[in-house]
């Protein structure tokens, strides 16, 4: 036995298999369901001639099926490798070349694609088709690159646990859906994955767990959870391995859907959900608005706690959730792909944070100055890059100068420092500013569009924004605010600047207004500032041609 994923889920099988896992839609799988299932699929690949270290990638929406294919893959030591739903062809192409996949878990209504792609992968031999979490009838072709069917697999396997022993240090990689440029692997030992995503720690305490601590939870009074986001995402792929080990039901959804998800959580009494900010946050809470407004509201008295991480949950849209579930906990989970968990915000109705996330960092972060010195947490005021030491990844899967650039030692202390700014508050406290990459410098100012935006999304003809920096001939960049409006509105850049003048200084107001039909996100709500930034530009162009 060892801190290994395929493990530590196993501990939890072993202490309660009747327990249901996980449900979605109208099924449900209990841990024995789950053990049964993924042993099979495990020693089919075997039989394909997957093993330790080899790369699986699961090309699919959320799904038993999906789970499945996780655990298999990591029982057997291999690797899994997420991959993006929404991907075209040369995304495909890129991730599979660069992941050296050499099999592919996928829902049959993407054969179409793995048509195309498969042929340009040599290494890429296997094949195994799962019914669509959407359209379980979908029959695409899967003949051209010799597909088979997940039923067809599974059938005549060994459903016993009978594997070689694993270890701590297999390796476990999510690629990052990135708000710039192509995807990176991000590579994680399993036990460091285990103490700073799925649970190995106290989130509140920072104290490390033992190997058996989740699964003796099994027995005890159960939650149900459901994250919202694609299991494709590190952090909703973390939210579920968690609950699994530690015995409790997650429910899981193929897309998100604001109705859909009240109905789930009134019919599951769902305990806990985990969301992307304000792109889930403000759908969800508008339509428990609306129903309310009806007279028969969601019944949603079984939330005790509500949590986002990712993406901005703002001020405005926190404190309508907060005055519909007086009495839940709300958090702001804040970490990256690169460093898992760095610290909690409990957030407070009377004291919401408007200027960014405000967050007790855990014991292994910090913030680091110019110099990557690590900034004493008594300088409240200063600005440096959040950093975190302890259990972090190995390095970027076949990058080795990005893994210099982002994974640092400081005087014999490993550092994964991302990119993203935090500011030094009282009682040890710190304000996340934003991604670095994406500050706007502004006359010599910087400006971090996470906090234009927050406080952009509190007017009240805004539905979703971005704000990027453009070329400028005075001030070398603008701030640039790209915006989805509500239904019916209208809004001015000399109105939208006055609105703020009371929140921002006069260098962070935005010097351009760019009014779009949607905001570009991908599918957890991560922005995509690089397609905003193009939206920014062309509107200048167009408005110059003009």
């Amino acid at each position: 036995m060892a801190l290994n994923i395929a493990d530590l889920f196993e501990h939890a099988v072993d202490a309660a298999p009747e327990n249901p896992a996980v449900k979605v839609g109208d099924r449900t799988a209990t841990y024995a369901d789950l053990e049964a299932e993924s042993n099979r699929l495990a020693h089919y690949l075997q039989s394909q001639g997957v093993g330790p270290g080899d790369h699986v990638a699961i090309y699919a929406k959320n799904s038993i099926e999906h789970v499945v294919a996780v655990l298999a893959t990591v029982k057997i030591r291999a690797v899994t490798i997420n991959v993006n739903y929404r991907y075209v062809e040369g995304e495909l192409n890129y991730l599979f070349d660069n992941a050296d996949v050499v099999a592919v878990i996928f829902e049959r209504s993407y054969a179409p694609l793995l048509t195309s792609v498969a042929p340009n992968h040599e290494k890429l031999t296997t094949f195994v088709a799962i019914p669509d979490a959407i359209d379980p009838d979908d029959a695409s072709d899967i003949s051209s690159f010799d597909g088979v069917l997940y039923a067809d697999a599974v059938a005549g396997q060994s459903a016993e646990r009978d594997f070689a022993e694993r270890s701590a240090d297999d390796l476990h990689i999510i690629y990052t859906g990135g708000t710039t440029g192509f995807p990176k692997g991000v590579m994680w030992r399993h036990e460091d994955f285990w103490r700073v995503l799925a649970g190995g720690i106290d989130f509140y305490t920072g104290e490390p767990l033992e190997e058996f601590d989740q699964s003796k939870q099994a027995t005890d009074p159960r939650m149900t959870t459901f994250p919202l986001s694609p299991l494709m995402h590190g952090g909703a792929q973390a939210g579920l391995l968690m609950h699994l080990f530690a015995g409790h039901l997650t429910v899981l959804e193929p897309k998100f859907d604001a109705k859909r998800t009240w109905e789930i959580i009134e019919r599951d009494k769902v305990q806990l959900i985990f969301m992307t900010g304000d792109a889930m946050a403000r759908p969800l809470i508008e339509e428990y608005e609306r129903k309310k407004a009806t007279g028969t509201p969601y019944d949603g008295s079984s939330l005790f706690a509500i949590s986002s991480s990712a993406a901005i949950f703002s001020p405005p849209v926190k404190k309508r959730w907060m005055d519909e579930f007086t009495n839940a906990v709300f958090t702001d989970s804040v970490g990256a792909t690169e460093t898992g968990f760095s610290g909690m915000g409990m957030q407070d109705k009377d004291a919401i944070s408007t200027d960014g996330p405000l967050i007790g960092l855990g014991p292994a972060s910090a913030v680091l100055d110019e110099d990557n010195r690590p900034i004493p947490m008594t300088e409240i005021g200063k600005i440096g890059r959040l950093a975190r030491g302890g259990n972090i990844p190995q390095g970027y899967y076949k990058d080795p100068v990005k893994s210099a650039a982002t994974f640092i030692e400081v005087d014999g202390t490993r550092y994964s420092v991302p990119g993203d700014f935090a500011r030094i508050e009282e009682d040890g406290k710190v304000t996340l500013l934003g991604r670095g990459s994406n500050c706007v410098n502004t006359g010599g100012e910087k400006v971090y569009p996470e906090e234009v935006e927050m406080a952009i999304k509190g007017h009240p003809a805004v539905y979703d924004t971005l704000v990027v920096g453009i070329p400028d001939a005075t001030y070398g960049q603008a701030v640039a605010a790209v915006v989805e409006l509500r239904d019916g509105q209208s809004l001015e850049l000399d109105e939208l600047r006055e609105y703020l003048r009371s929140d921002l200084s006069g260098y962070k107001l935005p010097r351009s207004l760019t009014v779009v039909d949607t905001i570009p996100r991908n599918a957890t709500g991560k922005a995509q500032y690089v397609a905003a930034k193009e939206m920014a530009l062309a509107d200048r162009s167009a408005s110059t041609a003009g």
